[in-house]
């Protein structure tokens, strides 16, 4: 049974131009990006997106025939108005598909600078009514990313009242303590050198805490019981792929993934899970929840949760026993190039001979097992492959394109 709703947007992060391409070719509609002066995401390492190659970055995408939003999502003080202004001419130059902002100064610059590039409106700016997208929609904007504050039934709501509006959702990734993201705690903890509202977060949520008791100095009391004191501010991360239907349902544009400083796998697998979920839907009116939740479960999380969508979170929306999202498989390596019958790789994780993995691409998933190990030059044969190296692979079953390729391991560790 094909399902007759409007085909939403699926929505990637692209914290780089790598990661850009393997998110469109593992199934995103348009990628988001930022420039490291101007997003809620500063990226320290890689393939950065900068001034100098925002168009190459845009120009990858639409030569694939998808979109690129451009995020100038940061709260700004006037030395950033001044830089983005004088930056205006080189954004317009790259095209983005529309921008996406939270800050009324950098609004009134795009207006007066970038007046044909349409505007989204960030989650940052706490759109929680119907009369907030009409504020909006009045100022010229095209699209909200409304607030992850929401439930499934005041976001139908709100698309009733303004059916005339773009409407974008975060579907995926990891979630900010605060409301809507506007969080100053890590202002506060680091003496205002981490500011979270300017890309520079030390994510002080995941941080551990115990409690003192000002008259008793130095003995400290575990919150909960836990060695390691307990992570209070902590939320799991958000995964909605199994109430999609709801969302086509109620008539949402875009389902956004976060993630920017996300691992390449990271990007690939949440974009191929995600879009085998919309299409199930569409094309046979049939969705696979515990397939699906096998294949998220596999990818780096901190345990799922729904957040506001169903109803408020409680204590099982929160994970008190770690900080850092543990993936379910490990990404073992990316697929460089063939030579001859072997395969040119750069390891990831480290892997042994004869090991049994799990290949993914973009149209396949399967097992194979490592048969060779050769070092780069294929002088040597070896016993492993370790974390960095580029070395010479042989497999039983190889994949029928190995371009985006990735292999990881088998079954699921770390399961939470």
């Amino acid at each position: 049974m094909k399902i007759n709703k409007k085909r939403p947007e699926l929505l990637l992060p692209a914290g780089s131009l790598e990661k850009l391409d393997y998110a469109v070719h593992y199934g995103a509609d348009a990628v988001y990006l930022g420039m490291v002066d101007f997003s809620l995401r500063a990226m320290r390492k890689g393939e950065l997106i900068t001034l100098d190659n925002l168009k190459e970055s845009i120009d990858l995408a639409h030569s694939y025939n998808k979109k690129a939003y451009l995020t100038l999502n940061i709260f700004a003080y006037d030395r950033d108005i001044k830089q983005l202004i004088e930056s205006c001419e080189k954004i317009n130059e790259a095209a983005p598909d529309a921008i996406l902002f939270s800050d009324f100064g950098i609004y009134n610059i795009i207006k007066k600078y970038m007046p044909k590039i349409p505007l989204h409106v960030s989650t940052q700016t706490n759109i929680l009514n119907s009369e907030a997208v009409k504020f909006w929609q009045d100022l010229g904007a095209e699209r909200v990313v409304l607030s992850r504050d929401l439930s499934l039934e005041q976001i139908s709501e709100i698309k009733n009242k303004v059916p005339d509006m773009q409407y974008e959702i975060f579907v995926h990734g990891a979630q900010c303590v605060s409301f809507s993201g506007r969080c100053l705690i890590s202002d506060y903890m680091t003496k205002g050198e981490r500011k979270a509202n300017h890309g520079n977060c030390s994510q002080s949520c995941r941080w551990s805490y115990k409690l003192l008791e000002e008259t008793r100095e130095g003995e400290y009391f575990d919150i909960e019981e836990n060695e390691r004191g307990t992570h209070i501010l902590s939320p799991k991360d958000l995964a909605l792929i199994n109430y999609l239907p709801q969302l086509i349902d109620i008539g949402i544009d875009s389902f956004k993934i976060e993630g920017r400083t996300k691992s390449l796998y990271y990007v690939s697998a949440v974009a191929k899970a995600y879009r085998k979920a919309i299409d199930d839907w569409l094309n046979t009116g049939k969705i696979d929840e515990q397939g699906n939740y096998n294949e998220i479960i596999k990818i780096g999380n901190r345990g799922y949760t729904t957040g506001f969508y169903l109803h408020k979170p409680d204590s099982e929306g929160y994970s008190y026993d770690i900080s850092k999202g543990l993936a379910g498989a490990d990404c073992l390596f990316v697929f460089l190039d063939k030579i001859q019958n072997k395969y040119k790789i750069l390891t990831k994780n480290k892997f042994l001979l004869n090991d049994e993995i799990e290949i993914i691409t973009p149209e396949e998933c399967f097992k194979t097992k490592v048969l060779k190990i050769f070092d780069e030059k294929n002088l040597e044969e070896k016993e492993l492959s370790n974390t960095n190296d580029i070395t010479l692979i042989q497999l039983s079953e190889e994949p029928k394109d190995y371009k985006y390729a990735l292999a990881r391991t088998i079954g699921v560790k770390n399961l939470r």
